[in-house]
């Protein structure tokens, strides 16, 4: 499936690139998401036209997403959580309970889509996470799991 695409989308191009994917994520996400347009004629002279419009919402997301990165990043979220006695937890950490976290923490809304887990969240440590807010905006956290301390 051939799309224009209305918004920078990493790793795969930027406003107005002419890109091929596959037919789901085309219909299932980008046009859904209004991210892009199907390819013709019609629809590129529209962005060709409205690209400097584009470009400049964009760089107004791009700003938003700066000021919730300075926010959070390099920070440490830490959660506490009954575990056995080797340390695993009984069950594990989701990117939802990050973003509610963070939300309580620093006021800041981050997405659980958002959120890249380099590894499963299900015994005590400290484990590193991404945010990746936009295609050139992303910030790093820390995400630290206690035992928790019996009364």
């Amino acid at each position: 499936m051939e799309l224009i695409l209305l918004e920078n989308i990493l790793n795969l191009g930027n406003i107005g690139d002419k890109v091929k994917v596959k037919n789901g994520y085309g219909r299932n996400f980008l046009l859904k998401k209004r991210k892009a347009l199907r390819y013709n004629k019609e629809n590129l002279e529209f962005v060709n036209k409205k690209k400097d419009e584009l470009n400049k919402k964009n760089i107004e997301i791009k700003n938003k997403f700066k000021e919730i990165a300075k926010l959070i990043n390099n920070k440490t979220f830490s959660f506490s959580k009954e575990s056995k006695e080797n340390g695993d937890l009984y069950g594990s950490i989701k990117p939802k309970e990050i973003t509610n976290l963070i939300k309580e923490k620093v006021k800041a809304e981050v997405s659980p889509s958002q959120i890249i887990l380099k590894e499963e969240l299900n015994k005590l440590g400290l484990f590193k996470a991404d945010i990746t807010f936009h295609s050139e905006v992303k910030a790093h956290i820390s995400i630290k799991i206690e035992k928790i301390q019996s009364k």
